[in-house]
C-alpha cells in the first residue's frame, strides 16, 4: 500500500511538531531521516527549498510547511481532539503559534547561535525570547495547556521551540519564575507522543528498506 513519505530530521523543532501531529492522527507514513549536510536528491526534487519537514502524498502532492503538515494530518483523523472546536479558539491558537514562529523563533536562534548573527553573545535575544515565555506562563496559570484542559495542536506546535530555548542554558531556565511553563514543558517531555516522536532512525539512502512512522 502506498503511504505518504515524510522527510524529517530528528532534532529539528519544525519536523518534531509535524511528526507529533502525524503520530497523534494515527496515520502511518514512510519516514526518511535526512542528514542536513548531505540532502538526498529525492528531497530536493520534491521540494527545492531543501528544508524539513516535507510530506509527499501518494498522489504526488507535496506539503512543505510544518504547520500545513500538522493541519493535513489532524484533518484526516484527530482522535485526541487536538484541533480547536470553534472559530474563536482556532483564531486564538493560530495567532499564538504565529507569534511563536515570527517573533520568538528569531530570538531563539540568536540566543542559541549568536556567532551566526555576528553577536558577542545571545543575552539580549534571551531577554526578548523570555518575554514570550512569560506570556505563555501567564496563559498556563489557570488551564494546564495552551488551549484549555487538554493537550492541543497549539501546544504541539510551540513546545519543541520552548524545549530548545530551555536546553540552551538549563540552569538559567530553571531559575526563572515561570513554574507553570516549567510544569507544562516537563509534561511534554514525559509524554508518550514525545517519546514516539523522538525515536532514532538511521539516515535514509535510496534503495533502503522502508522505515515506517510511527514504528508500531
Amino acid at each position: 500500500m502506498s503511504l505518504p513519505i515524510l522527510y524529517s530530521f530528528r532534532r529539528c523543532p519544525y519536523a518534531m511538531r509535524a511528526r507529533m501531529a502525524i503520530g497523534a492522527s494515527g496515520i502511518r507514513v514512510q519516514l526518511r531521516e535526512v542528514v542536513l549536510r548531505s540532502k538526498p536528491v529525492a528531497l530536493l526534487e520534491a521540494s527545492p527549498k531543501g528544508t524539513v519537514p516535507v510530506l509527499v502524498l501518494p498522489d504526488g502532492r507535496v506539503i512543505e510547511q510544518s504547520l500545513d503538515i500538522m493541519q493535513w494530518a489532524l484533518q484526516q483523523h484527530d482522535p485526541m481532539g487536538w484541533l480547536p472546536t470553534s472559530g474563536n479558539a482556532e483564531a486564538g491558537a493560530k495567532a499564538l503559534v504565529h507569534r511563536c514562529d515570527v517573533e520568538f523563533k528569531p530570538h531563539l536562534d540568536r540566543y542559541k547561535y549568536p556567532n551566526r548573527y555576528h553577536l558577542a553573545d545571545g543575552q539580549a535575544s534571551r531577554a526578548e525570547g523570555a518575554a514570550f515565555l512569560r506570556a505563555l506562563d501567564h496563559r498556563l496559570q489557570a488551564p494546564p495547556f495552551l488551549q484549555g484542559p487538554a493537550w492541543s495542536w497549539a501546544d504541539a506546535a510551540i513546545a519543541p521551540f520552548v524545549r530548545q530555548f530551555a536546553h540552551t542554558d538549563p540552569t538559567w531556565f530553571a531559575a526563572q519564575d515561570w513554574q507553570a511553563l516549567v510544569h507544562w514543558l516537563a509534561s511534554f517531555e514525559a509524554s508518550d507522543f514525545f517519546k514516539v516522536c523522538m525515536a532514532v532512525f538511521p539516515p535514509w539512502q535510496p534503495g533502503d528498506t522502508a522505515v515506517f512512522y510511527p514504528a508500531t
